[in-house]
């Protein structure tokens, strides 16, 4: 059967995309990975550019834990224990030990009664909300809010969809307010960290305004927080978003093991009832397979070398490379977003510079992330760094100096 007019349509999107400089275009392939060596952190080379050493400033890695032996020898434990994939999706026979320590340790870890694994955050934030949403729910939703919950309020279809702007709460406010007497309960939705920015949402506020409204809908107010760059990245020990300011458990939180942990795979923590129900009606949990044994394995190290010492110092060594590189930058000239989350933003707000600026970086070994329209608003185009316990000092300075010289040029 041809397909001739079919792909003319989308070939045509697709020259679209490119002409809008809205393409994402082909992906870089790391073919190699050199560890840490004397001032430097690791170096990264990509198919392509032969023996060009990269540092790499664009990756979920923040604690650097996918590097580390600790981490890397659970795994290799894990596959030979139990094998390189489950087999079955968890009601069936995918269910491994593992699972069933890793969910124990993360609720655990996040003072919750309960725990559900699932294949990424993505997924986990996806099946939370069309599985909790009813015709007599409405959701609130922060205007900057992740694709994920976008798309997540799309499928769950609602009673009405309310969105409100970026942290402003009185908004928030009116818009529950408006909801009273509409629906018989709320979802509110927020990221913790708004990962194209690094801002973070300030949950101690939401939390307060969601409880002095929740006796007004007949099944409640749930407030769920995705914190998949929050978990493991800030906060005194690492706990996120929740920690770091002060707020009240969030009802719902969903996080990833994917980031900070270095890992693979995203997790819902909740009270022991909401996630018995997932794993009863969430269709993304009881149809897909879950993540390998060997990466649960890991996961579990990941964790425990969080919560030590050693957890601690990757901490402390993580804000120091983050304010050293978030001073250079204000130091240079460039505008940013403050805050003291390893997403740092240097704001160009323009399209065709930012690639220009992205191309420059990557002619110098720098590997940054240009996010332009509809990634984020027009007039927000920036470019994302992110910082990780694996940088260095030489590290940190190197990138300032590459942009201080494109400033100079």
């Amino acid at each position: 059967m041809s397909l001739l007019n079919f792909e003319k349509r989308l070939q045509k999107e697709i020259e679209n995309l490119q002409q809008n400089g809205l393409a994402k275009g082909d992906e870089q392939v790391v073919t190699k990975v050199v560890k840490p060596q004397g001032d430097k952190g690791p170096r990264f080379f990509l198919e392509g550019y032969g023996e060009k050493e990269f540092i790499r400033m664009n990756a979920n890695s923040y604690l650097g834990m996918s590097l580390r032996e600790e981490v890397i020898a659970e795994e290799e434990k894990g596959a030979r224990s139990y094998g390189v994939g489950p087999g079955a999706v968890r009601f069936i026979s995918g269910t491994y030990l593992p699972h069933i320590e890793l969910e124990k340790k993360l609720a655990q870890f996040h003072s919750r009664e309960d725990c559900m694994l699932t294949s990424a955050a993505y997924t986990s934030v996806l099946g939370v909300i069309a599985t909790l949403t009813t015709p007599e729910t409405n959701i609130i939703s922060d205007e900057l809010n992740h694709n994920c919950i976008i798309n997540a309020m799309k499928l769950a279809r609602p009673k009405a969809k309310k969105i409100y702007p970026h942290f402003d709460m009185a908004a928030l406010e009116e818009k529950i307010k408006e909801s009273i007497g509409e629906c018989e309960n709320l979802i509110v939705v927020t990221d913790g960290v708004f990962s194209m920015r690094g801002d973070i949402a300030p949950l101690d506020k939401i939390s307060e305004i969601t409880q002095k409204y929740n006796d007004k809908f007949p099944r409640d107010i749930v407030l769920m927080v995705d914190d998949s760059h929050g978990v493991g990245a800030y906060g005194k020990t690492g706990r996120g978003t929740e920690e770091y300011t002060g707020s009240p458990k969030v009802d719902i939180l969903v996080a990833t093991l994917g980031k900070a942990f270095g890992v693979n795979g995203g997790y819902i923590v909740s009270d022991k009832t909401v996630i018995t129900y997932l794993r009863e009606k969430n269709p993304f949990y009881i149809y897909t397979n879950p993540i390998t044994p060997s990466e649960a394995t890991a996961s579990i190290k990941a964790i425990e070398m969080l919560d030590s010492e050693q957890g601690q110092k990757l901490l402390q060594h993580l804000r120091e490379m983050t304010a050293r590189f978030e001073q250079g930058l204000i130091d240079l000239g460039y505008e940013t977003i403050p805050s003291e989350h390893p997403v740092v933003p240097l704001m160009v707000r323009d399209t065709q510079k930012t690639a220009d600026m992205v191309i420059y970086l990557r002619d110098h070994g720098i590997l940054a992330t240009g996010l332009n329209y509809p990634v984020v608003p027009k007039g927000d185009q920036l470019i994302r760094f992110q910082i990780s316990a694996d940088h260095t000092s030489f590290d940190i300075d190197y990138a300032l100096k590459v942009l201080e010289d494109y400033k100079n040029k």
